[in-house]
């Protein structure tokens, strides 16, 4: 069934990688090619950039941290990231990026994992605030700048926030910054302290911030719709074939299924991994519970679908459609891909493809494979 579904979008996609996990049964569907040109034949183990997947994987991150005792969510993030100590907030959301206040209270861990910090992308994408972090920070879908963490931090700094800390959601920025705050708290750089803290130990030997040269020959290659069909945008040799100078915390991140599986394993098992206990169920709960308000999910419903966001990703509270179960959580990724868990059924979901999508709304193949997996 798998198979046939993914089979009817083979006209707009080279191939694509569905899995749907029902406890220890797996369903798993193969379809394609790698590239446009199909010379190299898609299979269960080929990388994919996984785009806003990253952002679930981050926050699971902070929330080890957490764990450890080594921050709360609470605490004023300005203790390591002393650039955004004293922020400032323009005035009203549409105002000029000159006309500020400063904020009535720190930007906090807890502001940064749901979303609600002041710096993000918002359903407007023209207002004044919004228009100059795209200027310094550059374009989600464009390439990346060539920025260190901490040149990345100093011009972040240079924007103001768009609403006052804690008062709305806003997409995305959050997240990278979440991965630089991991780095200053652990002393290490964010690759490292995730291969050690949670690839290595779930076993998700295939995820990381770049693709290593053996395994160039399962990287697929990336592609954006355009009027004269696909356009490739990066090459398995292009930018994920070396480590970047600034690990995204946001979108940074290759992946395979499989350990997407694993991660998506690891949330249903209330942080456990076998007998070895990584997040406590609190921290697994925190993470996957709607913090918004309905005002706040109603500002973000170009991103929401009207649904709630917990920590790096969003949270069914609306059944809208079939698929849509309270206490869904997981995420959707610009590079065509979408990961969720559904504790109340066990289900693990991946789909991946390598067609960039045209909007924050849903693919019509991802609604299909939502449909088909409820």
């Amino acid at each position: 069934m798998l198979t046939e579904l993914l089979t009817r979008h083979a006209a707009d996609l080279p191939g694509a990688v569905a899995l749907v996990a029902r406890g220890d049964q797996v369903e798993v569907a193969v379809v394609g090619s790698a590239d446009v040109g199909g010379t190299v034949p898609m299979a269960r183990d080929s990388l994919f950039r996984i785009a806003s997947l990253t952002k679930p994987i981050v926050a699971a991150a902070v929330m080890l941290l957490v764990d450890d005792g080594e921050l709360a969510l609470d605490d004023p993030i300005a203790r390591w990231l002393p650039e955004l100590a004293a922020p400032m907030v323009v005035r009203t959301p549409a105002g000029p990026v000159d006309d500020v206040v400063p904020a009535v209270r720190p930007i906090t861990v807890a502001d940064l994992l749901t979303f609600r910090c002041g710096y993000g992308f918002a359903a407007d994408m023209t207002l004044p605030a919004v228009d100059l972090l795209l200027q310094v920070l550059g374009h989600p879908v464009a390439p990346p700048r060539n920025l260190s963490p901490d040149e990345w931090m100093a011009a972040l700094a240079q924007v103001p926030l768009l609403h006052q800390p804690g008062e709305g959601w806003l997409y995305g920025t959050g997240s990278s910054i979440q991965g630089v705050l991991i780095a200053r708290v652990s002393g290490r750089p964010l690759p490292e302290f995730l291969a050690e803290r949670l690839f290595e130990p779930l076993g998700m030997a295939d995820t990381g911030f770049s693709v290593p040269t053996p395994a160039l020959g399962r990287f697929t290659s990336a592609y954006r719709p355009g009027e004269a069909g696909l356009r490739l945008i990066d090459a398995p040799e292009g930018q994920w074939s070396v480590p970047p100078q600034f690990p995204s915390g946001a979108a940074g991140l290759v992946s395979t299924a499989d350990d997407l599986l694993a991660f998506g394993r690891f949330l249903l098992a209330e942080g456990a991994v076998g007998d070895h206990r990584l997040l406590t169920p609190e921290s697994v709960r925190r993470m996957t519970t709607d913090h918004l308000t309905p005002a706040q999910r109603e500002a973000g419903r170009m991103f929401l679908d009207g649904q709630g966001w917990g920590y790096g990703g969003s949270v069914d509270v609306e059944a809208r459609d079939p698929w849509h179960v309270p206490g869904r959580y997981g995420w959707i990724g610009g590079a065509g891909t979408a990961w969720h868990v559904l504790p109340a059924t066990g289900t693990v979901t991946v789909l991946l493809t390598q067609v960039e999508m045209t909007s924050p709304e849903p693919t019509r193949l991802m609604r299909e494979f939502w449909a088909h997996t409820a």
